[in-house]
């Protein structure tokens, strides 16, 4: 029996580009050409096709799996999929183009460890692309690549395929992605996505699955400290176990081991970890993102969303600083009463200010913004009723991050990155008498 998919690393990635620009074609592509597809599922794919008098299967159905989207030909939700070749695994998030569904991206690249934002050749950057760039560097994904798409539209020309590499890249730079990677492709024809492109041989680099089998997984988890939002309180109250007292839930970061010295906050007590539970038995280790439950040595009232944290502790605070995009049609505004969740701890805040709100194309800094509107991407300054503890977002991504949500109806407001900025100032305007 084949052990590849236990020991192989796992790659979390999101595709992003703008509306036919062949994104749905491109990881149907993937998945075809690295024979990730069951038949039953290919079958059905050239059934529709036919259906459609297409001559050739449509790949991008393989993707496009609501009926709104296979009527309309552009992808509406995320859609994960799965797949591995023998030297890794992947987790992929096909996410929508259309500007209107830029809140589904922060939703799929939000755990992306890769973004894949695809371009059209014949359009090259367009804003929707400037977008999708903003909101990975906003989310601090760690490796973005850039795939020109639709090649074989414009003779596989190398000058359009630097000129857009050019742009895009002096863009991302200047968001604070360091990593960038480009690659020439033609979804439909198979070009460079699994195997290697024969119309263009100035072309050297990788095929975007070789890229992404070979890039180095982020992460490392264990490189960041342990971090273990309480969901449940475990303490049964009669048989053999009733002095048993535990914590369950999911590491969201790092390793914890018994013997570690832990902070529970917010109440700031420190203590040891006594034991790590996993499925009934005592492991002692425990790695991100498993679920556990942990025993201390002291009994400390703690309970759902308290934090235990090892190493360096954030401290507990009640004013919020963060930049945050608005994914809701209503408006965000200064005074608004919201609930703020965060890991498994939600409290009640209100929005103290709207700093500004980022001009996506320009990157500078719109300080006279009243409100966020829908996908607007800003900087915003709260207060909670009871104090977090919040890393920064750049430190770790899980513990960094939170969600607004209404408190009258649990609608999903605004996603938050906390520290950090995106953007620059802009510049100041000159006064009349200047002029």
């Amino acid at each position: 029996m084949s052990t590849t998919t236990e020991t192989t690393s796992l790659l979390r990635f999101a595709t992003a580009g703008s509306v036919d620009d062949g994104k749905s074609t491109l990881v149907g592509r993937l998945l075809h050409d690295s024979k990730s597809v069951l038949s039953d599922q290919l079958e059905a794919v050239e059934h529709a096709s036919r259906k459609r008098g297409q001559d050739v299967p449509d790949l991008a159905l393989l993707t496009d799996g609501l009926r709104a989207e296979r009527e309309q030909g552009i992808t509406i939700d995320v859609a994960y999929r799965y797949f591995a070749t023998p030297n890794r695994r992947f987790i992929l998030a096909d996410t929508p183009g259309h500007v209107q569904y830029t809140r589904n991206m922060v939703t799929g690249a939000s755990t992306a460890e890769l973004a894949v934002v695809l371009v059209d050749a014949r359009n090259g950057v367009v804003e929707q692309t400037r977008r999708h760039a903003a909101v990975a560097a906003l989310l601090r994904v760690p490796h973005v690549v850039l795939a020109v798409n639709k090649m074989d539209l414009v003779d596989y020309a190398e000058p359009v395929f630097a000129t857009i590499a050019a742009e895009f890249t002096a863009y991302a730079t200047s968001l604070g992605i360091n990593d960038i990677t480009t690659i020439p492709i033609s979804a439909l024809a198979g070009d460079n996505v699994v195997e290697p492109s024969a119309h263009m041989d100035w072309y050297g680099g990788p095929t975007l699955l070789e890229h992404l089998e070979t890039v180095q997984v982020a992460g490392a988890s264990g490189d960041e400290p342990a971090r273990f939002p309480v969901q449940y309180v475990i303490r049964p109250q009669t048989g053999e176990h009733r002095d048993y007292r535990g914590y369950a839930g999911q590491l969201a970061s790092g390793v914890l081991r018994t013997g570690d010295t832990v902070t529970v906050q917010p109440s700031g007590r420190t203590t040891t970890v006594a034991g790590i539970d996993v499925l009934g038995t005592d492991t002692g280790i425990a790695f991100a993102p498993q679920s556990i439950t942990v025993r201390l040595t002291d009994d400390i009232d703690i309970s759902r969303g308290d934090l235990i944290a090892a190493g360096t502790t954030p401290l507990p605070t009640k004013d919020v600083e963060a930049t945050v995009c608005h994914l809701h049609e209503r408006p965000l505004r200064a005074g608004d009463k919201v609930l703020l969740k965060h890991t498994t701890r939600t409290v009640r805040a209100i929005v103290k200010e709207i700093s500004y709100r980022i001009d996506i194309d320009t990157l500078e800094q719109r300080t006279s913004a009243q409100e966020l509107n829908v996908n607007d991407i800003g900087h915003a300054i709260l207060r909670t009723a009871e104090p977090l503890a919040l890393d920064d977002y750049t430190d770790n991504r899980r513990t960094g991050s939170f969600l607004l949500i209404d408190p009258a109806d649990g609608t999903t407001l605004t996603a938050g990155m906390t520290g950090g900025t995106l953007g620059t100032a802009a510049p100041a305007p000159v006064p009349a008498e200047e002029t």
